[in-house]
């Protein structure tokens, strides 16, 4: 199913991103991230909102994209996985994840009111999950 590749490819993209922002956390303390669109992202992703109930958001990131990349797989693989129940689950751990993305989107707003262009990034992402997979 193309629909399938395209939330795969989206997740990917989305892991990697959150991948990055973890590692260059974890590695690089001193050196600010660097933003594509000369955003601050340093500041974001530094802010008290970069975890959630302890756990890093880029964590949390990491473990839904990677979660999504394993369900579409496996619905690829073996069609018979693709129940109403599974796709029900996905769908909802998608909606979650769209929602928290939305909710995280505003804090950079009107909390942080600061931009992190990779966190931007992720978020659309997430957008292009939620749609696609309210087509398949």
């Amino acid at each position: 199913m193309p629909v399938y590749l395209l939330i795969i490819a989206a997740a990917v993209a989305g892991f990697l991103i959150a991948n990055y922002i973890y590692r260059h956390k974890l590695l690089s303390e001193r050196k600010p991230l660097i933003c594509p669109l000369k955003f601050e992202c340093d500041s974001v992703i530094h802010s008290g909102y970069s975890a959630f109930g302890g756990i890093q958001v880029t964590v949390l990131g990491m473990l839904y994209y990677g979660l999504v990349v394993i369900t579409y797989l496996l619905f690829l693989l073996m069609p018979a996985l693709a129940t109403a129940m599974m796709t029900f689950y996905i769908k909802a751990a998608t909606a979650l994840a769209f929602s928290f993305s939305l909710y995280l989107t505003a804090i950079q707003a009107f909390e942080l009111k600061q931009w992190c262009s990779w966190c931007l990034i992720s978020a659309a992402l997430c957008t292009i999950i939620f749609i696609l997979a309210g087509l398949g």
